[in-house]
């Protein structure tokens, strides 16, 4: 019979879940919940704020402060929930044939309940080997908030020597996955009369020769050898959003586009910037500004997730395995913050409750036989952490 219960757990889902941390909100009001649940079992956080207050991660240890432990990592920002579209409130956690319901059941809070619930009996232990409980925010916009954390942990706060990132993987080990790369594309023309175009420069027209090449390397990225792990099997690349003009009668001056590209291990993904750059600069701005010097191409990378994948003789990916009684890992094509805590060098392996295929859909949830499964999992982590 396992110590910590998944009654527990789900009491605690349920308050995590009544906070409302879509990610262009504060999330202060859970962390300081979390602190205080925390110090109740004489546990102390230590916060990483943005520089507004609005927001922070937490960081807290379980065990000696001396040894490298295992930092059990979450997200606790939550996607946008539109009222109308739920059966029910979404932030008010519900239960249904075996299933819970709210935002951010099963991205991510499922998990996060798990790692409290288990706090007690992690206190009760005699870990050698530390738990390093790791809260970050705005996850869902970019893995923007476990940033600022990861340039703490082995300065102001002690650094894992491995990390295990609980995002819903139904409890698969998952040791690969992609890695989005964002960038913003500004091209600034020359406005002209439409029945005078030859004294205008336009923007969209531009913008269209830049997306041209960025469909060929599209292309290009397709044909590369495939990975089967993955799905698509191959890098993708999009332009997801696009604005230009004023008017039907008047040559736009201006036109911006976004494009990602969802990187798989190993990808250069520099040389694809530096390819539409060079386009930019030698196919594109020479007749822009033949007829207009102020003509310019902007091409900014907004926001970077690494792909990861772990290293093949990595302790922490043999531990999950272990630990979740599988044999083989899997691949993913989201991302999670599993790449950034290993480029800060902290291998890292990506194992969690829930259902991906739930996650940022209406009527969210997670069953609660994965509550106990990860319950399950976390408690022979403490076995091995104890011996």
């Amino acid at each position: 019979m396992p110590a910590t219960t998944s009654s527990s757990a789900i009491e605690i889902l349920a308050r995590l879940v009544a906070f409302d941390t879509t990610s262009h909100k504060s999330n202060r009001a859970l962390i300081a919940f979390v602190a205080d649940y925390l110090s109740e079992h004489g546990v102390e956080s230590h916060l990483v704020p943005t520089e507004d207050g609005e927001k922070a991660s937490l960081v807290a240890t379980i065990g000696p402060e001396d040894v490298p432990g295992i930092g059990l990592s979450g997200h606790t920002d939550v996607v946008p929930a539109d009222p109308a579209a739920w059966t029910s409130d979404p932030f008010t956690l519900r239960e249904a044939n075996g299933r819970l319901y709210g935002r951010g059941t099963a991205d991510m809070k499922g998990y996060l309940a798990c790692v409290l619930a288990l706090v007690p009996e992690l206190k009760r232990r005699s870990l050698k080997v530390p738990m390093h409980i790791l809260f970050s925010y705005d996850e869902e916009v970019g893995c923007i908030g476990v940033r600022p954390m990861i340039a703490e942990l082995g300065n102001r706060l002690p650094k894992p020597r491995a990390v295990i990132v609980g995002e819903p993987t139904s409890m698969a080990v998952v040791d690969a996955h992609k890695g989005p790369v964002r960038w913003n594309v500004s091209i600034t023309g020359h406005a002209a009369h439409s029945s005078m175009a030859h004294l205008g420069v336009n923007a969209i027209a531009a913008a269209a020769r830049l997306i041209g090449k960025l469909s060929e390397i599209e292309a290009e990225l397709a044909d590369l050898p495939p990975d089967p792990r993955f799905t698509p099997p191959y890098p993708t690349l999009q332009v997801t959003e696009i604005e230009g003009g004023i008017a039907a009668n008047i040559v736009p001056a201006s036109c911006s586009f976004v494009f990602d590209i969802r990187a798989m291990p190993g990808l250069d993904i520099d040389a694809i910037e530096r390819r539409l750059v060079e386009f930019a600069e030698t196919e594109c701005l020479p007749a822009m500004r033949r007829i207009a010097p102020e003509a310019a191409i902007e091409i900014r990378q907004a926001n970077r997730v690494p792909p990861f994948a772990a290293e093949q003789s990595s302790d922490i990916v043999a531990l999950a395995l272990k630990l979740a009684g599988e044999n083989a890992t899997s691949a993913v094509s989201y991302a999670t913050e599993a790449g950034l805590f290993q480029v800060g060098g902290m291998p890292s392996v990506v194992c969690g409750p829930g259902d991906i295929a739930q996650a940022h859909t209406a009527d969210e949830w997670i069953a609660i036989s994965e509550i106990d499964r990860c319950l399950a999992f976390l408690e022979r982590l403490a076995d091995w952490a104890e011996t």
